[in-house]
């Protein structure tokens, strides 16, 4: 009976010892005592509580992969299932945050299949909106913020970029027509000036070329130096209008990282 209440009384300390070293930030110490406490506690009192609190500690010094395993372990200890959804969603939003989006779309959808509430409802359809700013797909995320409220902010956030960003397509299309009219669209206008002028040089020679009958000097050019023009000039479009999205997508990400006050990743 002594012994009993002094392995209670022993992994509660370390229960605490645990808690405490979590509330003030010390993950790595805390993973420790947390590891010990798992080890001690034979009952697994405290095995889904230690290894959610795990989970956090990892995510928290971005070791991602790690995290998704003790958020797996803590959601195979859980008994409840307020503590089955939350857990889950942690496990989403690791996923978001490592860009497995598909597998978060995965979770998402098996979370609308078994909670039907309005309030997880509500939640799945604010966590598919982030899996959306993760996957880059900012119009969408617009439409599924819009069917909650108070998410003014975030919509606002994905339709300036959704504005702002360019066309990737269109860039390469608009080249295919006229050469350096896809640098010219994403503001690479130096890059425009010189791909218009190498294609009409080299294509004036071309042609040039064969009016005068010259077919071997012609083919040349036209084989070996203006197609090598014309396809460098579509793929640096694309290339660049990539390149610009991304930029304006990461610039966002960082503001809604450091000012956005709402729940996040």
């Amino acid at each position: 009976m002594i012994s009993s209440i002094s392995a209670q009384y022993n992994l509660e300390y370390q229960y605490n010892l645990a808690e405490r070293l979590f509330t003030a930030g010390d993950y790595y110490d805390a993973i420790t005592e947390y590891k010990r406490l798992i080890f001690f506690d034979s009952e697994k009192k405290y095995s889904y509580e230690a290894n959610f609190k795990i989970g956090q500690s990892y995510k928290a010094g971005a070791k991602l992969d790690e995290s998704i395993k003790y958020f797996s372990i803590a959601l195979q200890n859980s008994n409840e299932r307020e503590l089955e959804f939350n857990t889950k969603i942690e496990i989403i939003k690791v996923n978001i945050l490592r860009r497995t989006t598909l597998r978060a779309f995965e979770l998402l959808k098996d979370l609308e299949s078994s909670f039907r509430t309005t309030e997880k409802r509500n939640k799945i359809t604010y966590w598919k909106g982030w899996t959306y700013i993760f996957q880059n797909e900012w119009a969408l995320a617009s439409i599924e913020f819009q069917k909650l409220d108070n998410c003014k902010e975030l919509i606002n956030i994905c339709e300036f970029v959704e504005g702002e960003k360019y066309s990737v397509l269109f860039a390469k299309l608009i080249s295919y027509i006229l050469p350096g009219s896809g640098q010219f669209y994403t503001g690479e206008y130096l890059s425009g000036t010189m791909s218009l002028a190498w294609n009409f040089l080299l294509g004036y020679y071309s042609i040039n070329a064969f009016v005068e009958e010259r077919v071997f000097d012609g083919i040349v050019i036209s084989n070996l130096l203006w197609f090598r023009f014309y396809r460098g000039n579509y793929q640096n479009a694309e290339k660049f209008a990539k390149n610009k999205n991304n930029k304006l997508y990461n610039k966002q990400l960082e503001y809604l990282q450091k000012n956005f006050i709402g729940d996040k990743p």
